[in-house]
């Protein structure tokens, strides 16, 4: 495989940054994945650290070097995820369980598939226009589908906040698949938490994504929407991957090729789990919180990522 890739994420104007980015590719497979943490205290946090680390855990464990179903290990991944952070409610006798959304895709042998639950999205681009994106499980989203209000109307609309599937939350989640498609060199996927997309256009993105390589383009984007979300903003997050394909050439600088690597090796890039900046008035988070919450997540990741 060849692709270039590149993956940021910001606070915004929030207390704490609730959202995490990973990625993990294997000879011949390549994950992504965003996750955007709800919760209290620290817990959202570790909601959506869960996530990514779990996810690409069982990615390494199950691509050697391509998944055999690249739809059923998404499915089967997310739904691992909701049960080790229930898991961790329990355990930890939290009144209100910490959620997060979350929307991965995996792309091998020229091929795309994602799965997605709330309202982070997938943009699919292809020489700058969009072929496809998900659509949000909001509230806003079902108002837009039944006709109530229009495009527009759904970034300003005081429910635009609202999501009805999760992982982590009271009910199973509804894992939203998509059906295999066909990648192209030059194509871009991108994958991002509601912050990001939130103030910025199909069009505007688009556009950024064309004009400029990732490194560039990918932090062009953050600038606006974080311009345009001020000292309320969400935090917000992207990862991006333009496709070379066998032997194609992938739109951005540092390009990868996987040509050279061992069947049984891995690459990945994930933020390690870190105590946020506490609110006024709020207990910070102690080197023992983050300690226990590690614990935790690698407890999870041990029973949970066959």
């Amino acid at each position: 495989m060849k692709f270039s890739i590149y993956q940021s994420s910001r606070q915004g104007g929030r207390k704490y940054n609730q959202d995490r980015v990973a990625y993990s590719y294997s000879k011949e497979s390549l994950l992504m994945v965003v996750a955007d943490g709800m919760g209290g205290h620290f817990h959202g946090e570790i909601a959506a650290q869960m996530t990514v680390q779990l996810v690409a855990e069982m990615f390494q464990k199950q691509a050697h070097p391509t998944l055999r179903d690249p739809l059923f290990f998404l499915d089967q991944a997310m739904h691992a995820v909701h049960e080790a952070i229930s898991e961790y409610s329990a355990d930890n006798e939290l009144l209100e369980s910490p959620r997060t959304t979350c929307v991965a895709t995996v792309i091998q042998r020229d091929m795309a598939y994602w799965a997605h639950v709330g309202d982070s999205r997938l943009y699919f681009f292809r020489h700058g226009r969009l072929v496809t994106r998900t659509q949000d499980h909001s509230r806003v989203q079902q108002l837009f589908e039944q006709g109530l209000i229009s495009e527009a109307q759904m970034t300003t609309h005081p429910d635009r906040n609202k999501i009805y599937n999760c992982l982590g939350g009271m009910m199973p989640p509804e894992v939203e698949l998509s059906r295999r498609m066909p990648v192209e060199a030059g194509d871009i996927l991108m994958l991002c938490s509601d912050g990001l997309w939130g103030s910025l256009s199909v069009n505007e993105i688009g556009a950024i994504l064309n004009t400029y390589p990732l490194d560039q383009a990918i932090p062009e984007l953050m600038d606006h929407a974080e311009f345009r979300g001020g000292q309320d903003g969400d935090n917000l997050s992207a990862i991006a991957m333009s496709w070379g394909g066998a032997g194609g050439s992938a739109k951005g600088t540092g390009g990868i090729s996987t040509e050279a690597m061992p069947l049984d090796s891995f690459t990945t890039q994930l933020d390690a789990l870190h105590a946020p900046r506490p609110a006024a008035g709020e207990a910070p988070v102690s080197d023992d919180d983050i300690e226990k919450a590690i614990a935790e997540i690698q407890s999870a990741i041990k029973k949970y990522s066959k």
